[in-house]
């Protein structure tokens, strides 16, 4: 029987499901067990991310979430801060795991419209040693930046906050889970970015399709100490090598696509543009997300125009806040599909 899919599904990139080669890879999957470390599926999926990134290991993690939880307390104790932006995945979207979890200090600083801290800022965030004080131990970053339009942070940036974290003798982790999407829309390779960073996180179940996890890379050092966090937090998986099929896929071919998807992007971002009463800016559309507005003279709440797509156009978007709205471009969808969410769009503005 084939798959039954959600009709088109615009809400984000991780409402993709796996490509019929995952499918046949993760059917056919050498497999051992992955907390013995005998999973030689696990493990090159593992050296494969570490190499493309230029990390001399890899750990398999259940999700990005996770990956960035576990990079948070294998380089930090209890007790010490960590700088991060005020708008950052890792601050507003992950349930607080960091305090919860590893009785880490988050220490929010205000970021520009791409989600770059000011780099005076962090300096100046930086603790003295003083018994009164939390120590200063890790600068977490982000790459794309998903809460500001999926900016995609250039190289410079990352190794300016390198230097600052040098000089203080900080550790750096970069939650890179749309990493490819950036180094896609910057025209480079990932380890532009990831040589400036000790660790990262990149998703392999967004984008590149695959349906479950992530990949935390960093020196031997860290993932030796990053597999026993994963191990505290449950996240040791047995025959995980079915899933990890999918993964090495995604990061040999997905990643060399992701083009297609910032062009559809692009083409809702200009497609919107015309149609009264949406509000969005073409030029800030640089990687595969799309967030626009609704004026405040279109007598159209953000929840109705949601609504009305699913209801009466099979289209589903996502709403953010205020009259924010966002949709999100991706394998599964095609041009075709995008025009389609536009003349939807389009028709319900107008009371058609």
């Amino acid at each position: 029987m084939a798959a039954i899919h959600p009709s088109v599904d615009f809400r984000s990139d991780t409402v993709t499901w796996p490509t019929e080669a995952m499918r046949a890879a993760m059917a056919s999957a050498v497999v051992g067990d992955d907390v013995y470390g005998e999973d030689p599926t696990v493990s090159a999926l593992e050296d494969l991310a570490a190499a493309m990134l230029g990390k001399e290991a890899g750990l398999f993690v259940t999700s990005g979430t996770q990956g960035n939880l576990i990079a948070a307390l294998s380089h930090a104790q209890r007790g010490d801060e960590a700088i991060m932006g005020e708008d950052a995945h890792t601050f507003c979207w992950e349930a607080g795991g960091m305090a919860v979890l590893g009785s880490l200090t988050p220490r929010p600083l205000p970021t520009d419209h791409r989600g770059r801290m000011d780099l005076t800022q962090i300096r100046h965030a930086i603790r003295e040693d003083d018994p009164h004080l939390p120590t200063s131990r890790l600068i977490l970053l982000e790459n794309s930046s998903g809460g500001n339009h999926g900016a995609a942070l250039e190289p410079e940036y990352f190794e300016a906050v390198h230097a600052i974290a040098q000089t203080h003798g900080l550790r750096v982790h970069l939650d890179g889970a749309r990493l490819f999407n950036a180094a896609t829309a910057l025209g480079c390779a990932p380890t532009a970015m990831t040589q400036w960073v000790d660790s990262v996180s990149i998703c392999l179940s967004k984008g590149l399709c695959a349906p479950v996890g992530s990949v935390l890379v960093g020196s031997q050092d860290f993932i030796h100490m990053a597999r026993r966090q994963r191990k505290l937090l449950g996240g040791g998986m047995r025959q995980a090598g079915v899933l990890a099929a999918a993964g090495v896929i995604a990061l040999k071919t997905m990643t060399q696509r992701l083009q297609d998807d910032h062009t559809t992007a692009q083409q809702l971002a200009q497609g919107l543009a015309t149609i009264p009463g949406i509000l969005i800016n073409p030029a800030q559309v640089e990687t595969n997300m799309v967030f626009f507005d609704l004026a405040d003279t279109l007598p159209l709440a953000p929840t109705d125009l949601v609504n009305r797509l699913k209801q009466g156009y099979d289209l589903h978007i996502g709403g953010y806040h205020h009259r924010t709205l966002r949709a999100v471009t991706h394998y599964w969808i095609t041009p075709e599909q995008v025009n389609h969410l536009i003349a939807a769009i389009r028709a319900i503005v107008q009371g058609e």
